[in-house]
């Protein structure tokens, strides 16, 4: 029953704060060539499962999503969760809107709603790896999280923060 409650209040909050942009777009954020993948995420019973599947190729972002907002897109008062040191940072993912929103806008990604939020974010990672979310990284980084996640050992962080960057150069 909690199952299909939880179920049915993720496909209303879909509906009403909307889902993931179909438009395309390229490396670069004035570019609209190569396409938004979309990751299909099945049927999850909190926001940290779905947070969770939609990065179970990175799963170390799902990590970053706890540390940032507890996996939070909403704060209590209904509104899109807002940072405690940045007013600025939005969202499960904490993107920060003055540096992003502009570039969010110009890939038909919206910071606000959790699939914008979740997209922007494997966005920003494809292209600069763990950097943006280095002030949570104490967080995040601990050997207890990163053997948690796929076994990563603290030393091999940067290694894999590197390879993110290198396949994208």
């Amino acid at each position: 029953m909690t199952m299909e409650l939880t179920t049915a209040a993720l496909l209303l909050f879909s509906v009403f704060y909307g889902g993931p942009a179909h438009e395309s777009f390229g490396s670069s954020p004035k570019s609209t060539k190569s396409a938004v993948e979309e990751i299909a995420v099945q049927k999850p019973a909190t926001l940290e499962e779905y947070v969770r599947e939609y990065f179970t190729d990175v799963p170390l972002m799902a990590e970053i999503a706890r540390c940032e907002s507890r996996f939070r897109q909403l704060g209590v008062n209904g509104e899109v969760l807002r940072g405690e040191l940045s007013r600025e940072d939005v969202g499960v993912m904490q993107i920060n809107e003055f540096y992003h929103e502009d570039t969010a806008k110009v890939l038909g990604l919206n910071l606000h709603t959790l699939d914008g939020n979740l997209a922007y974010a494997r966005w920003l990672y494809s292209r600069e790896g763990f950097v943006p979310w280095a002030s949570s990284e104490k967080c995040w980084r601990n050997s207890e999280t990163l053997v948690r996640v796929n076994g990563f050992k603290p030393s091999r962080l940067a290694n894999a923060a590197g390879a993110a960057q290198t396949q994208i150069d």
